[in-house]
């Protein structure tokens, strides 16, 4: 189209240039007149513009292509984490935002929970599970697991604890393995989600302020779910059965459960340390007569 309407042009302003002369000079032959209307070197430098105009938007075209896509790429340094790595950062920044209080920051001995822990996971059908154990210095917390990137499980685990009720790594695996259920069967996020959170995730804040309000409520929630709202006596009949399933398939593994759960039921009965325990844990009496065997009447 911008090659034919300049080559119009170009034949207009060539027929008006020859009636012109044909009233300022005397009588031409036909050819010579032919030739002034038809001037075949205006239209060849008329053509050769063309084709440089042509060869100069279509270079415009490729610079506005790449410019959009480096703002495509720019646009995306503004993204929103996704929702499983925004529980990751959550999970992470609360346990660095007190650290001071769980004291997992602290000289310890390898107790290769680690070897113990996959081990039982593997017994019991659960393979390639990515999980980090860490262990804290304090009664306060006494076991928990928290949600983390990429299907990661962070298991905390108080040291106090396991030391006073002199737990066996195969005792503790087990514990772990309980609070692995739980959080499989996704109690911890459904009580700490934000909606927010769930809105933000993913989407893009480019040329906007980042709304963090999301995580501070999300930490407030992690605390609250860790420290004194814990589990309901549903979600933890649900895991104790879910444990008695698992286990009953293997016996020796069963009956050390089963040990367990009476040694912590003794324990927390008389130590006024772990009082509150039940009210995170509701109740290792209650998870004894659940998965207990039935009393015979005679």
């Amino acid at each position: 189209m911008i090659i034919m309407s300049r080559v119009k042009l170009a034949f207009i302003s060539l027929l008006s240039f020859g009636i012109f002369l044909a009233h300022a000079q005397t009588e031409k032959l036909q050819d010579e007149k032919e030739l002034e209307v038809v001037n075949f070197n205006s239209i060849k430098k008329v053509l050769q513009k063309d084709g440089l105009s042509q060869a100069a938007l279509e270079k415009k075209e490729q610079v506005a292509i790449l410019k959009e896509e480096q703002n495509a790429l720019e646009k995306e340094r503004f993204n929103y984490p996704t929702e499983d790595e925004l529980w990751g950062l959550a999970s992470e920044f609360w346990l660095i935002k007190n650290a001071q209080i769980l004291g997992w920051d602290f000289e310890k001995p390898d107790y290769g929970l680690d070897k113990s822990f996959r081990e039982t996971l593997e017994n019991l059908g659960f393979y390639q599970k990515k999980f980090r154990i860490l262990m804290v210095n304090t009664p306060t917390v006494v076991h928990a697991s928290l949600p983390g990137s990429d299907g990661t499980s962070i298991f905390l685990l108080s040291v106090p604890f396991i030391r006073s009720l002199d737990l066996t790594k195969l005792e503790i695996s087990l514990l772990l393995f309980e609070d692995f259920l739980r959080l499989e069967q996704g109690y911890f996020k459904k009580s700490v989600s934000s909606e927010k959170m769930k809105t933000l995730a993913g989407t893009n804040f480019y040329g906007q302020k980042v709304d963090m309000s999301f995580m501070e409520e999300m930490l407030k929630s992690y605390s609250t779910q860790i420290n004194q709202k814990g589990f309901s006596f549903q979600q933890q009949f649900e895991t104790t059965k879910k444990m008695d399933s698992y286990l009953k398939a293997r016996p020796e593994l069963w009956n050390v459960y089963y040990r367990l759960l009476g040694k912590i039921n003794s324990f927390i009965k008389t130590n006024v340390q772990y009082k509150d325990y039940v009210k995170l844990y509701p109740s290792p009496e209650m998870q004894l007569k659940w998965i207990g065997p039935e009393e015979k009447t005679l």
